[in-house]
């Protein structure tokens, strides 16, 4: 049986300068939050760079390269944050005000923990310019939640919330709302951070996912649909440590049966005592489930988003420096000039591993390190088990022949955006 995860992102769709009506045949974000519309809707790929050597699918990208990972506003953040020495706040240092009467380490009931923590959880709308070869260019916009982390203005939230925003704004519980920055996105754990102008923010106390019980109560809170936000729903931990696949990157998530709709992506899953146990991110897309979502352990969640924080980009992963595609049936393989359906590299990073080692565009990989791929997950499988610097073996198919290539890992850096001129 094939499991159908998705993550819980609301798309909106706000036509601007259109040649015609896109209603007629709607625009389709990718799970990562990115455009594929003419991967999705049948369309010839659209041809980048100079040589338009590059593959496009229905089958979403993965990337190695590392270049999903890098906000505009790392530089200046990173600076801003170790001067202003910026907190975020654990459930063993939580101080009890008169507001907050109840014992640390007390439950509440559901109704006094979505009062402490409503505020800390926000509404964050996106949007990004996209042109269609058909309808022209247009704004596509999207929806999500995100945590206060700090109250000096960092936000947690989604890769897939923000991921390809031209322009992310944050709108709190008060009625406030804030252009924000995006510091940083890391697409292997679904975790992203924002940064707003902001002082005295209502920061959440994060607790300690590893030390979570199935069966536990916890609380949900978002902005289902996009447009509900400040919603809560409650359940319990129905499973730890749950593997599975989203938008072809393998995660290990808890998983709750506390009701998440799209919206919710990013938002805050609390214990009984309104600590941040987990950032919401997946939901069960099969028509006949039902109480199955899933969201990071705040345990990963934190270590990540302090890392996005600090460096930009999560370090130390080793990368081969290219960009690879799954295409799945003979159909679109047909339709995108490729013989058969396999794993191709769509992109070689110039200077990177791959490009040192002689990996082109177009090669279908035919094994990693001994070990047959059928998958991206194969690909990725094998990566996680080196470590900067190891030699993996590549065999590629390109053309008739069959090639082979010794691939040193290198450190998967985000990339720098182009300098501005003027």
């Amino acid at each position: 049986m094939n499991n159908n995860w998705e993550y819980d992102y609301s798309e909106l769709y706000h036509n601007q300068n259109q040649k015609s009506n896109p209603a007629q045949e709607e625009p389709v974000c990718s799970a990562a939050g990115g455009s594929v519309l003419d991967e999705m809707n049948g369309m010839p790929p659209k041809k980048h760079g100079t040589n338009g050597k590059r593959i496009a699918a229905v089958a979403a990208l993965v990337i190695f390269c590392g270049a999903a990972g890098f906000g505009g506003g790392y530089a200046g953040y990173r600076a801003a944050r170790g001067s202003a020495g910026t907190v975020i706040h654990h459930a063993a240092v939580q101080e009890q005000t008169e507001s907050e009467p109840a014992a640390p380490g007390a439950a509440l009931s559901i109704k006094d923990v979505a009062k402490r923590v409503g505020p800390s959880v926000v509404e964050v709308t996106t949007e990004q310019v996209t042109t269609h070869p058909i309808f022209g260019q247009f704004v596509q916009g999207g929806a999500g939640s995100g945590v206060i982390l700090s109250q000096d203005g960092y936000i947690i939230t989604n890769n897939h919330v923000v991921h390809g925003a031209t322009q992310v704004k944050v709108r709190l519980t008060d009625g406030n709302e804030y252009e924000a920055k995006i510091v940083g996105m890391d697409a292997k754990t679904d975790i992203a951070v924002l940064k707003v102008e902001a002082e005295g923010l209502p920061a959440v106390v994060v607790g300690d996912s590893d030390g979570i019980e199935v069966g536990e109560p916890v609380i949900a809170v978002g902005n289902p649909l996009g447009r509900l936000g400040g919603s809560v729903t409650s359940g319990i931990v129905s499973a730890l440590d749950r593997t599975i696949t989203v938008g072809n990157e393998e995660m290990h998530l808890l998983q709750m049966d506390a009701a998440v709709s799209p919206g919710n992506s990013g938002g805050g899953l609390f214990n009984e005592r309104g600590e941040l146990i987990g950032i919401v991110n997946a939901k069960s897309g099969g028509e006949n489930t039902e109480g199955i979502g899933f969201a990071i352990p705040v345990n990963t969640a934190v270590r990540v988003a302090e890392e996005l924080m600090d460096n930009g980009y999560v370090t130390g992963r080793p990368g081969m420096g290219v960009t690879v595609i799954q295409i799945t049936d003979p159909q679109t393989a047909y339709s995108y000039g490729v013989s058969q359906a396999g794993v191709y590299v769509r992109d070689v990073a110039e200077g990177g591993a791959a490009e040192k080692a002689g990996l082109k565009p177009g090669d279908r990989f035919v094994s990693v390190d001994g070990t047959a791929v059928s998958e991206t997950g194969d690909v990725t499988g094998a990566l996680a088990q080196h470590q900067v610097g190891d030699t993996i073996e590549v065999q590629v198919a390109r053309g008739k022949q069959i090639v082979s290539a010794s691939v040193v890992l290198e450190e998967l850096k985000p990339q720098q955006p182009a300098p501005q001129e003027g």
